[in-house]
C-alpha cells in the first residue's frame, strides 16, 4: 500500500468476538464477521519503542503530542501535506475507541492534543483551498467544544471562501462573542459587510438595467377650446352686467 490508499480487511467471527459476540463497546452480535476499512496515513520507523496497544494512557497522549509538534515544524516550513500526515498520526493515537474509555482529566489531556491537530489540519486545508475538508475538521472540534474560537473562525473562513456568507457570518459572530477584541474576527466581519454592500449595489444596477428609469410624467396639455369658451362666457356675463347697469 501507498500513503493515502485504503483497504478493506475481513476478520471471520472465529477470530473476532466468537459465538457470544460483545454487548459492551463495541456492540457486536454473536458470530458476526468484522470488516475494517484501513487507510495508510503514512509510515516511518517506529519512534516510541512499543505499539499503541501496549502503551499507557499517558504514553499514548505523549506520543500524539510529539507527532503534533513535528507537524508544527513542517507547517512553519510550508510543507503542508507532510504536516497533515503528522497531525493525522497524532490523532490516530487518540482514536474513537481510546477516547471512549477516557474520563475526567485524561479525556481533557487527550483533547488538548487531538483538537489542535484537527484545527491545524484545517489551517493546512484552507491554504490548499480544500475548504469543504477544512469545514469538516473544524466541525469535529466543535462537536466536542462548541465555543472553540479557533474552530469557529477557521470554519467561518472556509465558508466565506465557498460563498456561504450567512453561515460564515454566524460563525464569526459567535467567535466574536467569546473574543470581542480579536482583530482578525473583526476584519472578517467587515469584509463580509463590504461584500454584502457590493452585491447589493451590483443587483441594484442589474435591476435598473432590466426595468430602466421610470419615465417622468408628461405635463398635461391645456385644452385651448375650453379655455376660449370659458373666456367668452365670462366676457358675455360681464357685458350683460354692464348693459343692465346702464339701463337702470
Amino acid at each position: 500500500m501507498k500513503a493515502g490508499e485504503s483497504a478493506l480487511l475481513e476478520v471471520g467471527w472465529e477470530l473476532g468476538y466468537g459465538k457470544e459476540g460483545n454487548f459492551s463497546f463495541p456492540n457486536v452480535p454473536p458470530m458476526a464477521d468484522l470488516f475494517y476499512e484501513v487507510e495508510l496515513i503514512g509510515f516511518d520507523e517506529t519512534k516510541e519503542g512499543k505499539s499503541r496497544g501496549d502503551m499507557t494512557v499517558e504514553e499514548r497522549i505523549g506520543a500524539g503530542d510529539r507527532r503534533k509538534m513535528e507537524g508544527n515544524v513542517l507547517f512553519k516550513d510550508e510543507k503542508l501535506e507532510e504536516a497533515m500526515q503528522q497531525y493525522e498520526m497524532a490523532i490516530a493515537y487518540m482514536n474513537d475507541d481510546f477516547m471512549f474509555q477516557l474520563m475526567g482529566k485524561y479525556r481533557d489531556m487527550a483533547l488538548a492534543v487531538k483538537n489542535p491537530c484537527h484545527l491545524n489540519i484545517a489551517a493546512c486545508l484552507i491554504k490548499l483551498k480544500r475548504y469543504d475538508e477544512a469545514i469538516a475538521q473544524c466541525s469535529i472540534v466543535l462537536s466536542e467544544d462548541e465555543n472553540n474560537v479557533k474552530a469557529l473562525f477557521r470554519r467561518g473562513k472556509a465558508r466565506a471562501e465557498l460563498g456561504q456568507t450567512d453561515a460564515a457570518r454566524e460563525d464569526f459572530q459567535k467567535a466574536r462573542k467569546y473574543a470581542p477584541e480579536d482583530k482578525a474576527i473583526i476584519k472578517e466581519l467587515r469584509l463580509l459587510a463590504e461584500h454584502d454592500k457590493a452585491v447589493y449595489q451590483k443587483q441594484k444596477e442589474i435591476y435598473k438595467g432590466i426595468f430602466g428609469k421610470a419615465p417622468e410624467p408628461k405635463p398635461k396639455q391645456k385644452n385651448w377650446l375650453i379655455f376660449v369658451w370659458h373666456w367668452l362666457v365670462a366676457l358675455f356675463c360681464r357685458l350683460l352686467k354692464l348693459g343692465k347697469h346702464k339701463s337702470e
